[in-house]
């Protein structure tokens, strides 16, 4: 229980000084937009897509396959994903 109200705390710590730090001079307009903004420059890993999408590594390279139009971006013979394009695309 303990534990609990402790992790508690620091996470409302954290957002209380980071809204103080950011009072005279905000960003964001609202406190959605701060996670918007921060999950559209997130990308992952062709390895972990499956954890995002809650699927087995074997049906994420399925699918990888079967649908080259899934939204991705390669870097140095790496493939990403964005978060935000992946979102988009599975709900269409």
């Amino acid at each position: 229980m303990d534990l609990f109200i402790g992790v508690g705390l620091a996470i409302a710590g954290y957002f209380i000084c980071d809204g103080l730090r950011n009072y005279q001079n905000p960003t964001e307009k609202s406190f959605f937009d701060y996670f918007k903004k921060n999950d559209q420059r997130e990308l992952l890993a062709e390895s972990s897509v499956h954890h995002f999408l809650g699927i087995t590594k074997e049906e994420a390279r399925v699918l990888i396959q079967e649908h080259p139009d899934i939204p991705h971006v390669k870097l140095n013979g790496q493939v990403y994903f964005s978060k935000t394009k992946l979102r988009e695309w599975i709900k269409e």
